[in-house]
């Protein structure tokens, strides 16, 4: 055999593969946080995404938190990877409209409140009749039935009512809720997982279904134990700050240059390694060293052993003994720090998107990294209603068509 006979050559190169979620079409048809991002995270990854607006009432996020140059920042990372359409579902031309995309489509999020949909005559029943296929993802704050459902539901109340706000804070000052959309976001990250799912089960079954995810059960997931422990042993978990009924020392604790730094001891080995770090080894012979909760309930003589060890230190002293000793600890970083921080800059974490709204922003980059078939941001949020008339022409929609959806208010 020569070296040129084909039965010597390597095979050819398999073809890149593009994103996972490639040829899956959502319609997003939700606002305000967790159901658009469910949607987010599904584009990162190569579905198609059409953002469903109303003409005259866009999406809130468009308006929170800060703006530049009029332009609202939140939007474009919530918004990414979406092509943004207009559309009045309470009108006629707009409800049919709606079910013409339906019918194309993989899967519909909204966020409605219980009924909403079925008001307009866009529930199950219609969506499904048109598109059997079809997931129907509903998020709402309490579900799609209960005596809460019909409720205004938002993640401050889930944070709220799951428990998370009563054990979190100072054990003397009142519960705290995060500073951030929380709830709304575990849910997000739930209902993506949920519409994967049923997917799943769609291509087994050849049958799509509804997802019914209420705001307040992720975050209570989350939350661990509680309901068991409460359960089994009538125990009710305290607020204690920074500290931990698992184990100790662990919290924040403030270096000589008036930094922070975050120490957690959830490991016995930890726990030794720190005391010999900060000069107390004998603490480790004592009796309650032996287990976590044991020294958690010597938290005040943990505390103070490496507390004032922390405080003798400048930050980046404590960071490099600590490295050094293989015990645990963290700066306590703001986003200025985050997006300096060297270990966010391998992972890449945050990524530079060109925008032809603002030139080039930068913003957290897709959830997790995939070895053969990465997500990717394509572009981020869109404006309002910028992909209308190209959507919907896709769609077979002629320009009389549309011309009669406009005279009607529907876009």
């Amino acid at each position: 055999m020569t070296p040129s006979d084909p039965t010597t050559a390597p095979p050819p190169a398999p073809a890149p593969a593009g994103p996972p979620l490639t040829g899956l079409r959502v319609l997003d048809l939700a606002t305000l946080f967790a159901g658009p991002l469910a949607a987010t995270l599904l584009g990162d990854f190569g579905a198609e995404v059409v953002k469903v607006e109303h003409p005259r009432k866009p999406d809130p996020s468009r308006g929170h938190g800060p703006s530049k140059d009029g332009v609202g920042l939140w939007w474009k990372v919530l918004g990414r990877n979406k092509r943004t359409i207009t559309l009045d579902l309470s009108r006629p031309g707009g409800r049919d409209t709606l079910l013409r995309l339906a019918g194309t489509a993989d899967v519909v999020i909204e966020n409605f409140r219980p009924g909403t949909l079925e008001k307009w005559d866009l529930g199950w029943p219609e969506l499904s009749a048109v598109n059997p296929r079809l997931v129907l993802a509903r998020v709402t704050g309490f579900g799609q039935f209960g005596p809460y459902a019909h409720r205004p539901g938002f993640g401050t109340l889930a944070e709220a009512m799951s428990g998370f706000a009563a054990i979190t804070g100072e054990p003397d000052a009142p519960p705290t809720l995060p500073p951030f959309g929380l709830a709304d976001s575990i849910a997000g990250l739930a209902t993506a997982y949920a519409v994967m799912t049923a997917l799943a089960a769609r291509d087994r079954t050849g049958e799509g279904q509804v997802v019914d995810m209420a705001l307040i059960e992720p975050i209570l997931t989350v939350l661990g134990p509680q309901p068991t422990w409460y359960d089994q042993l009538g125990h009710v978990q305290p607020r204690t700050g920074n500290r931990s009924q698992n184990n100790a020392p662990r919290g924040t604790y403030l270096t000589a240059d008036g930094t922070w730094v975050a120490v957690s001891t959830s490991a016995q080995s930890v726990a030794e390694r720190v005391m010999h770090l900060v000069g107390r080894p004998e603490l480790i012979d004592e009796p309650w060293f032996a287990t976590g909760a044991d020294r958690a309930r010597h938290a005040d003589v943990l505390d103070e052993a490496v507390g004032g060890w922390i405080a003798r230190h400048t930050r980046t002293d404590v960071l490099a003994a600590f490295e050094k000793a293989e015990a645990a600890v963290a700066p306590v970083q703001d986003v200025r720090d985050v997006m300096a921080d060297p270990q966010y800059q391998a992972l890449g974490t945050i990524t530079t998107v060109d925008d032809p709204e603002l030139g080039p922003l930068r913003m957290q980059n897709v959830l997790f990294r995939l070895s053969g078939t990465p997500g990717a941001i394509r572009w981020a949020g869109r404006p309002h209603g910028a992909d209308t008339e190209e959507v919907l022409t896709e769609l077979g929609l002629a320009p009389a068509e549309l011309a009669a959806l406009r005279a009607e208010g529907a876009l």
